[in-house]
């Protein structure tokens, strides 16, 4: 698969189209801790673009300027994280954006399995790789095994999404699912605000 790394941005005049696929690694699973490392996107096309963010180092003008784009819906799987980590660190809350965690979790009501590994089974027949999920993606210098994984994680979004748009229409859960879409970057503003656990729409 092609893989295009920067550092520290992405490239000036770089067009990913109107829905962009993008995934984050981090140091841990808390963004009020845990640094972000490198952010993932992709326009569907089979291409990669990476940006390595180095520690203390999050100006990227360009890659903001994506982020908070109203005319770029961006792509997620588990979006309510990403969303945190990417305030927390680059100082933009991300919009608009789509969850195919949450629209396979609206539609995909027969089974428990939501993760991005299951989806991509279930969905297109496409088994990937989580081996290098808990790797040390704050090292300077990533291996050739922790791109390949990281470039994989954005390259079947889009074609999730078109699945699970079916899904959402014949189960009369596309506004349902748009929705919760629109509220994932105030989620992820009470997550850093501490109101992660508990959840104040908990009991």
């Amino acid at each position: 698969m092609p893989i295009d790394l920067y550092d520290g941005d992405l490239p000036d005049g770089l067009d990913l189209g109107p829905v962009v696929a993008i995934d984050t690694e981090t140091m841990g699973l808390n963004p009020a801790r845990d640094r972000l490392c490198l952010v993932q996107l992709s326009s569907g096309d089979g291409r990669s673009h990476l940006v390595q963010l180095r520690q203390g180092q999050y100006d990227a003008p360009n890659l903001k300027r994506l982020l908070t784009d109203p005319a770029t819906l961006k792509l997620f799987h588990f979006a309510r994280f990403d969303i945190a980590v990417m305030k927390a660190y680059l100082g933009v809350v991300c919009a608009p954006v789509y969850c195919t965690k949450i629209a396979s979790k609206l539609v995909r009501t027969f089974t428990d399995r939501h993760g991005l590994k299951d989806l991509t089974k279930d969905l297109l027949g496409v088994e990937i790789s989580k081996q290098q999920q808990s790797s040390d993606w704050g090292a300077p210098e990533l291996t050739a095994e922790q791109l390949k994984y990281a470039a994989a994680d954005v390259l079947h979004l889009h074609e999730l999404k078109a699945r699970l748009d079916v899904m959402l229409a014949r189960e009369g859960r596309t506004e349902l699912a748009r929705a919760c879409f629109d509220f994932l970057p105030t989620r992820a503003l009470l997550d850093l605000g501490g109101w992660e656990d508990p959840d104040i729409f908990a009991h």
